[in-house]
């Protein structure tokens, strides 16, 4: 899945952006400029996701982004985690069972999960392969 989503940029009365996510609606923010609004998009968008993990819920699966819209995506290491989380979900796997597969304690797999924890992408790319799933990295425009 592509963690890229659309978001609705508004111009505010008293200058600046606000940004809205229709498919993430607890992604509220907003910035001074177009550029600095969507800066703060990425941001409010990476934190409104991990919350979605600490709820242990489903991610939002992003539809493609409307006429006027602009397409977010978050941080390559939160994709990477929200992949894993993903994953794990679908196939009833605990972060024990992740962390007995991989030789790691649970505590080191719930931070590979998290995606406000700092982790090196290359033990998240290892969790990835754990689950059968892989990272693929591709550009697109901003």
């Amino acid at each position: 899945m592509r963690y890229a989503y659309p978001c609705v940029l508004a111009s505010e009365e008293d200058g600046g952006y606000s940004v809205s996510f229709p498919h993430v609606p607890e992604a509220l923010t907003c910035g001074d400029d177009r550029e600095d609004a969507l800066a703060m998009a990425e941001d409010a968008l990476a934190v409104a996701l991990g919350a979605y993990v600490q709820c242990r819920e489903d991610i939002p699966v992003p539809e493609p982004a409307a006429p006027g819209q602009e397409t977010v995506a978050v941080p390559l290491v939160v994709a990477a985690k929200l992949a894993l989380y993903t994953a794990m979900r679908e196939q009833g796997m605990t972060k024990v069972g992740l962390a007995r597969s991989m030789g790691l304690s649970e505590g080191a797999v719930r931070k590979l999960v998290n995606p406000n924890h700092r982790s090196h992408i290359r033990q998240v790319e290892k969790a990835l392969r754990k689950v059968g799933r892989r990272l693929v990295v591709e550009d697109g425009t901003a």
